[in-house]
């Protein structure tokens, strides 16, 4: 059953290819064969700032799994629990953003953390990007602790809720239901999203779900309770020299309704007392990194930081996407 819904979950996400025509941007840097030059530097503002405009697809980082995850075992890159080498990478055939729309959900070779049998197989693997052994954890798809060691540090009140989320084959997770989800899952699905980057918002249109997210940066960050909370929360940002750094509270979360506070397709919930810090960093024109930050004393024992790292799309668009209405999901895979 729980297979039935991760499909389900996927069937709803992928995109199909080669819906809209190609149109050129002439802002994309390109060489004289007219090939995009995807180390070019991050374009900028006239403030100086990098501008994060544009069309991004989830990327892998050639992050090793596998090893000391508190995952099943057989979810590592290699044979039950193996890990593999710091670095090594799927098999890929083209340079990071050249393989249209086809992002892999996970980062090294083996099944997807948390599938069952051979795992589910989103979309074709592409090039990752450079593991930074540096960095925190790359989060992974079905699991956002996914790589890192022992797993995501539960408090008993949300080891229970993912227990209980898992018992019923996380057919509650709102990537199932049409309803708008968490940043990680928004970050991890493998849809497109655009970002509108203007003076006093940032706006983040995700292909997936139809969300949209707002990210003030002509403000501070209101306190805890003192607005209406949101499934999106309320989104402020600040520049720490080239990275953008956007704090995100007054949330919904687990306590307010089952399909609220996920995580990951797995049920790793928040609260909606969690407040989350993301770094967005353009490291190049072809490259968009994402560190994400939750504290969350009522979910997690401690802060943990995850990395989400992102590639252009260049000369395509957003496809609509539309679910919300006679959603027949549960229906079709006979939960109901």
């Amino acid at each position: 059953m729980r297979f039935l819904v991760i499909a389900g979950v996927v069937a709803c996400s992928v995109s199909l290819a080669a819906q809209w025509p190609k149109v050129p941007d002439p802002a994309v840097p390109r060489d004289a064969q007219g090939a995009v030059r995807w180390d070019a530097p991050a374009p900028r503002r006239a403030d100086g700032k990098p501008d994060l405009s544009g069309l991004w697809m989830r990327a892998n980082s050639a992050a090793p799994r596998g090893r000391g995850r508190g995952g099943r075992q057989g979810q590592g890159g290699g044979p039950a629990g193996q890990a593999a080498p710091a670095g090594e990478a799927p098999a890929a055939q083209a340079p990071a953003g050249q393989a249209g729309r086809g992002a892999a959900p996970e980062t090294g070779g083996g099944p997807p953390a948390g599938a069952r049998g051979g795992g589910v197989s989103l979309e074709p693997a592409t090039a990752p990007f450079p593991f930074d052994p540096a960095g925190p954890p790359v989060a992974t798809f079905f699991e956002a602790g996914g790589n890192m060691d022992g797993g995501l540090p539960y408090t008993p009140w949300a080891a229970q809720i993912r227990k209980e989320r898992m018992a019923l084959n996380a057919r509650d997770n709102p990537d199932a239901m049409c309803m708008p989800m968490g940043f990680l899952q928004f970050h991890q699905q493998p849809q497109p999203r655009r970002i509108y980057h203007m003076d006093k918002v940032i706006l983040i249109e995700y292909e997936a779900n139809y969300g949209l997210r707002h990210i003030y940066l002509d403000r501070p960050l209101p306190e805890q309770g003192s607005v209406q909370p949101t499934w999106y929360g309320y989104s402020v940002g600040r520049w720490d020299g080239d990275d953008l750094v956007v704090e995100t509270n007054n949330m919904r979360g687990a306590e307010d309704g089952p399909y609220d506070g996920w995580h990951d397709v797995n049920g790793s919930p928040y609260s909606n007392g969690a407040r989350f810090t993301e770094r967005f960093r353009r490291k190049s024109f072809g490259q968009l990194q994402v560190d994400l930050t939750s504290e969350d004393p009522k979910a997690y024992t401690r802060p943990w930081t995850v990395r989400v790292d992102f590639r252009y799309l260049p000369d395509e668009e957003i496809i609509e996407f539309v679910c919300n209405e006679n959603q027949q999901f549960r229906r079709k895979i006979k939960i109901d």
